[in-house]
This record gives structure tokens, sequence and C-alpha cells, in this order.
């Protein structure tokens, strides 16, 4: 199985690098463990950075924004993604896609095909890893969170042609300086998303309890194809 994991490790009393191994034990030599490794505080265009800069003066918020720090895809940590989610992005051999928002991580036989192609104007569109896992017919568990986090989502909204934003983030050059890079993509919007996930009740997930907390194991095609439906009906 090719597995895409969102976990959040608290109150579980399961330790992240444990965690990792027993899902690439479980998986074995076939199989292949991704996670989101998402960078969203080198972005002055995310909600991240309106938070951060907040109540500062002009001449703060432009300090603040000339020492944000580069994505860097061997070195940056992922930001508000878990500790199950950095173990696995730096774990021996682990590969991790190109994108400076939205990358992936992961461990395993197929790691390296499934992340190759991130382009910048495709955070989580079917030429992104996403995409990729889609088309590998790869499964989400997610533990001890809800669907509000369930990036598989995002999917359909490129195939409901959701309007488009003006991303901008800063990037590090390969001479080790920085600079600013901006393009269009789509608008992420995760509002609805506990809503698709409450009416995502086909008898399509396995349900059980991992650390004593609840966990569900799906399919990505089932998942974005019930989003894509249900995006096309209720959204605007």
């Amino acid at each position: 199985m090719t597995l895409l994991v969102h976990a959040a490790l608290r109150a579980t009393g399961l330790g992240a690098d444990a965690l990792r191994d027993a899902l690439l034990e479980a998986l074995g030599e076939d199989g292949t463990l991704v996670v989101p490794a998402f960078t969203e505080e080198n972005s002055d265009t995310s909600f991240s950075y309106r938070t951060l800069v907040r109540g500062m003066t002009p001449e703060q918020a432009a300090a603040f924004r000339a020492d944000m720090p580069a994505f860097d895809p061997a070195g940056s940590p992922s930001q508000g993604m878990g500790r199950l989610a950095e173990s696995v992005r730096t774990a021996d051999g682990a590969i991790r896609s190109a994108h400076p928002q939205t990358s992936f991580a992961a461990v395993g036989r197929r790691a390296t095909e499934l992340l190759a192609s991130h382009p910048l104007t495709s955070h989580l569109g079917d030429s992104s890893p996403l995409g990729a896992l889609y088309r590998a017919g790869a499964h989400v568990l997610m533990i001890n969170v809800d669907f509000d986090v369930c990036t598989a989502f995002h999917l359909a909204e490129y195939r409901t042609k959701a309007p488009l934003r003006t991303y901008r983030c800063v990037v590090q050059r390969p001479d080790g300086g920085k600079e600013w890079t901006e393009y269009e993509d789509v608008h992420l919007d995760d509002s609805d998303f506990d809503a698709i996930g409450a009416a995502f009740t086909w008898g399509m997930e396995q349900k059980g309890q991992l650390g004593g907390r609840p966990a569900r194991l799906f399919s990505i095609k089932d998942a974005v194809d019930h989003a894509e439906n249900w995006m096309t009906e209720k959204r605007c």
C-alpha cells in the first residue's frame, strides 16, 4: 500500500519515530509512507504571515518580512504538520517534493516516483504528488484528526475549476541567497471540509483506534471523487 498519513499524536501516548517505524513495517518493503511537509511561514500572502505581523508597525512588518527564512527542501522543517510528519521528513532515505509551500515527504519504494513532479503552479493539483497518489491508488490514514485537515479534498478543487489567487513566497537560490517568487494557483479553501467529510458515509472508510484515539482509513480516489461531486453540487 501507498499511504498518506495525517496525525496528531497528542493524547495518544505514541512516539513519532516508533509510529513511523511501525507503519513502515506494516507497509512492507514494497509500501510507501507519505506525509504533508507544508511550509506556510515563508509566504507573505498566507494566513500565518498575516497573523504573525498583526499589530506591527509598517516598519516592523517590513523588517520581519526581510528576515523570513527561505524555503530549502533539504532543511526547512514542516510547519503545523505534526511530529510524525517531521519524523518521516528527517528519516534516512526520505524524499521531499520541491514545492516551497505544499511539499510532501515520503519513505519507501515509490517515494521518488510519486514526489518527482511538483510544479510551482500546482500546490495540490493533478500534476502534484497528490495527483500522483490518486493515480497510484493510495490510501489516507487519519489519526486523531478530523476531515478539516483532509488534504485529498483539495484535489477536487482543481477538478471543479475553483478560482485562482496570487501566492508569493521566499525561496533559497542555488548560491545560498534568497529570492521572492510570485505565481497564480487555485484558491485553496478548506472551510467546508468538515461538511464534505460528514457526507462521506457510504461505507468507504474503515474506522478504529490507535493510541486510544480515533483513526480512519480510506481510498484517496473515493475521497476525491466524493469531494468533487459535493463541491459541484454545493459550492457556488
